[in-house]
């Protein structure tokens, strides 16, 4: 059975976006350093570990051996991964005492973990 073309609820007809014919202008771009940035960024976040340790970063700062409790891994493990997100700047590391506590940089990183978890889990 034919169909005929497609219309809108108000009996426009919707454009073919296959239609050779039709260009769109290209989407702005941040700078390439921007996105380079970016890319490491969410690498940095692509670890489920990773993840752990932001969501568990949200409430405030933590030491190593709360992650490593909470989180239930080894020490050398959690250490692993707070330098990733050390160096990708998700995390900052100050000395209090005979510990160093880890807290988050920027409530942004939180809502991208937070959006993403939320995401995955909708599915």
């Amino acid at each position: 059975m034919a169909s005929g073309p497609e219309l809108t609820t108000d009996g426009e007809l919707i454009a073919d976006v296959h239609d050779p014919g039709r260009h769109t202008a290209p989407v702005p771009l941040p700078r390439p350093d921007v996105m380079a940035a970016a890319g490491e960024l969410l690498r940095a976040l692509s670890a489920p570990l990773r993840i752990a340790i932001v969501l568990q970063l949200r409430e405030g700062p933590r030491c190593v051996h709360e992650l490593v409790d909470a989180l239930g891994v080894a020490q050398p493990l959690v250490s692993q991964h707070l330098r990733v997100l050390k160096s990708s700047h998700v995390v900052s590391a100050h000395r209090q005492g005979r510990e160093i506590r880890y807290e988050l940089l920027d409530d942004h990183l939180l809502h991208i973990v937070e959006a993403a978890v939320g995401h995955a889990g909708e599915g």
